[in-house]
């Protein structure tokens, strides 16, 4: 695998959102110096994206692809003893898979919570590089940005086939991704849906355009995003999206 630095500019984030990025610096960095994690997951999702500047927004949490093959009830036992490590509280987990919510010391009415997900759905489309991460200044595999760019464009829907939610932090992605011209890899899309992409993107537009409401874009995107900048984003996100899509299919 390749190795690339990457020194693109930082995100700015609001000040009470500092403690939760240093809980997550010092997670993840605990999680690349564990050999065993860290030769058993792909970093991915929207943390991954912002630290490797392909993404301008604020992400919360901690996600991973796992690889094939790989001992979940070790990896499960390492994690444990990292959180213990790290004096983080487990208040929520999920029996036989590699999902956890930690908590953290933080002042009262601030954020005190950490997800962290793995994946154990292996797609072969998937394609992955070891990067440079100067925040923690550790090498780590990472999903590149065109098989983020196709997983994100599933997300939306798939998010709402599980668990009937939308999430306005997958379409401001899609848009973002759209606007700086990445690309995205199309046999990924069809693995996931079993559809041809042209096809899928048609489905992906109309769902948008049904079941997406300014309101749904608000509910998580503004704790993500300067005031300003959500102010300014928020009514334009959905048509120019859409208008994304309808370019392709």
């Amino acid at each position: 695998m390749g190795i690339r630095s990457n020194t693109k500019k930082m995100i700015l984030i609001k000040q009470e959102d500092i403690l939760h990025k240093a809980q997550i610096l010092r997670l993840l960095a605990g999680i690349v110096d564990n050999p065993i994690l860290s030769s058993s997951l792909h970093f991915k999702g929207g943390t991954c994206a912002s630290m490797l500047g392909f993404l301008d927004r604020f992400s919360v949490d901690l996600d991973f692809d796992l690889l094939k093959e790989t001992d979940k009830r070790k990896l499960n036992s390492e994690f444990r003893k990292l959180y213990k490590k790290l004096d983080l509280e487990i208040i929520s987990d999920k029996r036989g898979a590699l999902f956890y919510v930690v908590k953290y010391k933080a002042p009262k009415n601030q954020r005190n919570t950490l997800k962290v997900s793995v994946t154990d759905e292996v797609y072969t489309s998937n394609v992955y590089k070891v990067v440079m991460l100067p925040e923690i200044n550790r090498l780590i595999s990472c999903q590149t940005i065109e098989t983020m760019f196709a997983n994100k464009l599933v997300a939306t829907t798939d998010r709402y086939k599980k668990h009937e939610k939308i999430a306005g932090r997958d379409i401001y992605d899609v848009h973002h991704f759209f606007s700086k011209g990445y690309k995205f890899n199309p046999k990924i899309i069809e693995e996931r849906t079993d559809m041809k992409v042209g096809e899928y993107i048609r489905y992906l537009a109309d769902f948008i355009e049904e079941k997406v409401t300014e309101r749904t874009i608000a509910e998580d995107l503004n704790t993500l995003l300067p005031y300003e900048k959500f102010k300014k984003i928020r009514k334009i996100l959905k048509p120019e999206t859409l208008i994304f899509l309808r370019s392709l299919a």
